[in-house]
């Protein structure tokens, strides 16, 4: 009996050991098969140049095959995007249709809307009663291009926009809209295109991160639509590539700053240890995500020192707030934040993108769109005079727009002073100037009603393929690997508009 307890012991302790073996071998091997270690591991070389832009100023494209980025000489050196979340509507700002006064109140003909598809808001009107703008148009610049009377100061400037009348889009909500503005996509998930040019073209200035986001808050209290963060997400490219949100107030950007009683030789010497477990970390896992921290650790501590003197508007001469409008000295409103773009510029920052929200006009359009014309007209048309005085206006790009139009169909009560416009993805118009964009130009024509494109549709991907050539890249050479497939902003769409070009 003892002779056989020991032996049924002998046998356990061995199973067991077997066991721990194969558990061992097992995790060994899923370690091994573990996606972000292969990917890794696979990956190693390629994920050291990608992340290497922002420190070294380089691009980090190469490392998708797609070649050492621009793949030509390039007109643009950044973009400043002021994205006018909510939809401006057309009908009062850019697309005059002025024999629409005749045809107060009438229906719209079916044969015009064409059972196009509708939003919940309007889906139940039994009625859908035309609504001329109560705004008159003027012919501006040697151009003669016409545009709203509530947009004084960008007249002004006539002659140096190109204005598309005929962008259009697929969604009709403003999440998906914007999504798609943004990324080339409805859906969330892919990349921005601010990440996009970071990850492509890197940053001019070490201190600076490539791409950053203002939004500023409208001064009217109209409805404004709510933005993620995922806007300005960098997607599955690497999450330094994503956009940095300045804010207003003290701390420009949040925890930047020190916390009480930490001084600046303190927190070097944990920077210093922390990027030394790090990188122990790195070399175990090769994941790119661990250099990614690194990196985004390096430039917070830079940024302790740049970020503050961009944000300090206190040396700015008096006649630049004067030109800015007076709005300009109120941190976080649009004229604040102008201001601030053209201080990014400046500084060599690749992409600003500045949302300004509150264009969402379903009811009272009339006294809501002006205000939002206050707070956005003179502070647009300062920053182009600004980039112009600056020599700047020549290698940077503007876009001035939203995720889609409005309805030329009153929403709700139409009365001969008051009215509301539902979202209207079919046309809608937006500008562009700047780097080798054509000057004074309009683009494209749509029916008497500002509902269907009548002449040269333009599409956001084509839009996105044409700013894309100007910073010197070929849309369609300009791939991320990513689940097997090779994913780009203009996904598999796009066509440079060359009417935009000069």
């Amino acid at each position: 009996m003892l002779r056989r307890a020991g032996a049924l012991r002998e046998a356990t302790i061995l199973l067991s050991r077997r066991r721990t073996t194969v558990a061992t071998n097992f995790e060994m091997t899923m370690n091994s098969l573990n996606r972000r270690c292969f990917l890794g591991a696979s990956t190693a070389a390629a994920g050291a140049s990608a992340l290497a832009s922002l420190l070294n100023s380089t691009s980090a494209a190469a490392a998708t095959g797609t070649g050492t980025l621009p793949h030509f000489l390039p007109q643009a050196k950044r973009i400043i995007w002021l994205t006018q979340g909510g939809a401006p509507s057309q009908l009062e700002l850019f697309d005059d249709k002025p024999g629409l006064r005749n045809q107060f109140d009438q229906d719209l003909p079916e044969s015009v809307r064409n059972g196009q598809r509708l939003t919940g808001m309007t889906a139940g009107q039994k009625r859908f009663p035309i609504a001329p703008s109560i705004y008159r148009f003027g012919k501006h610049g040697e151009c003669g291009m016409e545009l709203s009377e509530i947009l004084p100061f960008t007249a002004k400037h006539a002659d140096d926009l190109c204005l598309i009348r005929t962008m259009h889009t697929e969604a009709i909500n403003h999440d998906p809209a914007m999504t798609l503005l943004q990324t080339g996509h409805q859906i969330s998930g892919r990349p921005s295109f601010g990440a996009w040019i970071a990850y492509g073209l890197g940053s001019e200035n070490d201190n600076l991160p490539a791409f950053t986001v203002l939004i500023s808050r409208p001064s009217g209290g109209t409805n404004a639509q709510p933005l993620a963060e995922r806007m300005w997400g960098s997607g599955f490219l690497p999450a330094k590539y994503q956009g940095v949100r300045l804010n207003s107030g003290k701390d420009p950007v949040l925890y930047l700053s020190n916390p009480e009683g930490l001084t600046q030789d303190r927190r070097r010497a944990m920077l210093d240890d922390l990027a030394a477990l790090n990188k122990q970390k790195l070399a175990d896992y090769q994941d790119p995500e661990i250099q990614t921290r690194i990196d985004q650790f390096e430039m917070a501590f830079r940024m302790q020192t740049s970020v503050p003197e961009l944000a300090d508007l206190s040396q700015e001469p008096a006649h630049v707030f004067e030109r800015y409008g007076p709005e300009a000295k109120k941190p976080g409103t649009y004229a604040a934040n102008c201001l601030l773009a053209r201080r990014l510029a400046e500084r060599g920052v690749r992409f600003i993108q500045l949302y300004h929200r509150g264009w969402d006009q379903h009811a009272s359009l009339p006294s809501g769109i002006k205000s939002q014309c206050y707070d956005t007209d003179q502070p647009t048309a300062a920053l182009l005079s600004d980039l112009k005085e600056r020599g700047m206006f020549d290698d940077t790009l503007i876009v001035w727009g939203g995720e889609f139009g409005r309805t030329v169909y009153s929403q709700g009560v139409l009365t001969p002073t008051n009215y509301g416009r539902d979202h209207h993805p079919r046309c809608y118009s937006i500008w562009v100037a700047g780097a080798g964009i054509r000057r004074g130009h309009t683009i494209g024509e749509t029916d008497e009603f500002s509902y269907n494109i009548v002449k040269d549709p333009v599409h956001i991907h084509d839009l996105n393929a044409t700013l894309l050539q100007q910073l010197g890249i070929e849309h369609t050479a300009f791939t991320y690997r990513h689940q097997g497939r090779d994913y780009r902003l203009t996904d598999i769409h796009g066509e440079v508009v060359k009417d935009m070009l000069s």
